[in-house]
């Protein structure tokens, strides 16, 4: 069963990493819960990660604090979709 709300949050997140990587609308599209991000897209160093995760901040309204922010919410679209989730949709 998909959270309410869930749909709303992976099309933030799909639109934020596309407007602050640069990335094509249909690259981005294209991104599955097993793509990988952190390591794997070149535009994401740590100054983009820094910059994704303010814009998530603004846009869904959520509040992530310095110790949450991990390699593993990173890893995937999946699980940064997922955190984002997690904080969205309490």
């Amino acid at each position: 069963m998909i959270p309410e709300g869930k749909p709303t949050v992976e099309q933030t997140v799909r639109a934020t990493l596309a407007d602050i990587l640069g990335l094509s609308v249909e690259r981005a599209a294209s991104f599955t819960a097993t793509t990988p991000l952190f390591g794997a897209l070149p535009e994401l160093d740590s100054m983009a990660v820094a910059s994704v995760l303010t814009e998530l901040e603004d846009r869904l309204a959520i509040v992530i604090e310095d110790d949450e922010v991990d390699g593993d919410m990173l890893e995937t679209f999946g699980a940064l979709v997922a955190f984002a989730a997690r904080k969205a949709l309490v």
